[in-house]
């Protein structure tokens, strides 16, 4: 028996996070945190002044950012996190997107 994890050990965060969240490194920071606990997924700021992320990985490392979310960067100030759960799609790598 293989011991890979499979696509079914996997979940996916689809998140949105406001407050003060742009302009203080949030996207910078949450791809460094997504890549310490092995987390896929992007990060990229909204027009709106929001920040939207997506998290792939483990259900333990993707409810960690989830969690991360809620203070974010330093100079941050996240007033709120929503956060739906989908099925994986396979993402591979963690970036930051324009």
């Amino acid at each position: 028996m293989s011991e890979t994890p499979s696509e079914s050990d996997r979940t996916r965060a689809h998140v949105f996070i406001s407050g003060r969240v742009q302009g203080v490194f949030y996207r910078a920071n949450t791809r460094d945190a997504a890549r310490e606990r092995g987390v896929d997924g992007w990060v990229r700021n909204l027009d709106d002044g929001r920040v939207e992320a997506v998290f792939e990985g483990s259900e333990p490392a993707v409810d960690s950012m989830v969690d991360w979310c809620e203070t974010g960067s330093p100079d941050a100030n996240v007033e709120d996190v929503d956060a739906e759960y989908e099925a994986p799609e396979g993402l591979d790598g963690f970036e930051v997107r324009r």
